[in-house]
């Protein structure tokens, strides 16, 4: 079973450091819980990536950990090919919801 957490549509940023050093700060897309790997997961793109040929952007995903304050946490590279997955089915159940928000 999958958590999704909803909010209002606000722009939340988290920032990473990539593997030159360098920090990036990305758009946080999606957050969920799931019950099944007993983990929390963030969907992200890099704010001003540039698009695809097909004016797609690339979304990243990473499990999350909260800190104990609850303010910030660690994110963890996806471990499984079962969270890969999870992950895909997630992405494209936010894409279907997004085209039929379009239709209407």
């Amino acid at each position: 079973m999958v958590n999704e957490h909803e909010h209002d549509h606000e722009h939340r940023h988290i920032t990473i450091v990539d593997e030159q050093g360098n920090e990036q700060l990305c758009e946080v897309i999606h957050t969920f819980d799931s019950e099944e790997f007993g983990k929390s997961y963030v969907l992200y793109s890099i704010i001003g990536a540039d698009e695809d040929e097909d004016g797609q952007i690339e979304i990243f995903a990473s499990s999350f950990v909260p800190s104990e304050n609850g303010e910030d946490g660690e994110l963890q590279p996806i471990e499984t090919d079962e969270e890969w997955d999870l992950i895909e089915d997630v992405l494209n159940a936010l894409e279907d919801q997004l085209d039929d928000e379009d239709e209407e």
